[in-house]
């Protein structure tokens, strides 16, 4: 193996010249000029390079500066960049981010929520998607009147909409008055959960669970009263402050939420 230096008529010191690094691409033909194994590069792991010679037979040679030959030249193996994290690209949903976003003229069709708190955590975590998209959460106060209220909505072919709705299981009052809604224009989808608070993980708010409270009492204040979080209005800000991505929220409202989404934009227009 011929040496690799030159003299310096300057200083009288020999010094080594500089050997290339070479990003470590599986494939690569290298050869350990030490024991003459030749192979193309499998992978890396450990610290080390796993070669393959054309017998089918691995080697393993730690990674070393100027450790390998390619095409008869020394150079030093390093390991590919790390990719940048693809969840750096996802909007809070988990959906692809789109950049440079100009939000959507907003569609006809619309998607309501009971109150202030559902509609900002449905902005929270999929106002990205919905200003894609081009749809409208708008908050509706509560469901007792839902029946009418889709009447004088109107809705119909490219003019469709989705209700979310809290504690929605059989035998519920929200069950009664969902059932009076029957237009093919229109979903409703919900969750089991008495608050819209409750379909945000524990965790999330830093509690094991969320405290048990009286039916005769209203829950937000019992919860905050339990949690010491103080009024309403302060512990939602906890809860939102909470919420960083869908990873935070129960399975239910997921689904429910990403049904709707769908519904309203899947529409012959």
């Amino acid at each position: 193996m011929r040496s690799h230096s030159y003299h310096d008529v300057l200083t009288g010191r020999r010094r080594r010249a500089a050997v290339r690094e070479v990003v470590a691409e599986p494939g690569l033909v290298l050869e350990d000029p030490t024991s003459g194994f030749c192979g193309a590069l499998v992978r890396l792991e450990h610290g080390a390079a796993v070669l393959e010679d054309r017998h089918g037979r691995h080697r393993v040679f730690p990674l070393a500066p100027a450790a390998f030959l390619l095409e008869g030249k020394p150079v030093t193996l390093v390991p590919p960049r790390a990719q940048p994290d693809p969840r750096g690209r996802r909007s809070a949903s988990g959906s692809v981010r789109v950049t440079g976003l100009r939000a959507r003229t907003a569609r006809d069709s619309r998607i309501w929520v009971e109150g202030r708190h559902d509609a900002e955590l449905v902005e929270r975590v999929w106002g990205h998607d919905l200003r894609v998209e081009g749809v409208v959460v708008e908050p509706l106060d509560g469901v007792d009147e839902l029946a009418d209220r889709v009447a004088e909505f109107g809705p119909g072919p490219g003019r469709r909409l989705g209700v979310l709705v809290d504690h929605l299981v059989p035998g519920s009052k929200e069950s009664r008055l969902v059932a009076a809604v029957r237009d093919d224009d229109v979903l409703v989808t919900g969750h089991p959960y008495v608050d819209v608070w409750q379909a945000v993980r524990p965790a999330a708010v830093g509690i094991t669970a969320w405290p048990t409270v009286p039916r005769d009492r209203e829950w937000k204040a019992g919860v905050c009263a339990a949690l010491g979080w103080g009024e309403p209005a302060a512990g939602w800000r906890r809860v939102l402050a909470g919420v960083r991505s869908f990873r935070d929220l129960e399975t239910p409202l997921i689904g429910a939420v990403e049904r709707l989404i769908d519904f309203v934009t899947t529409q012959g227009e």
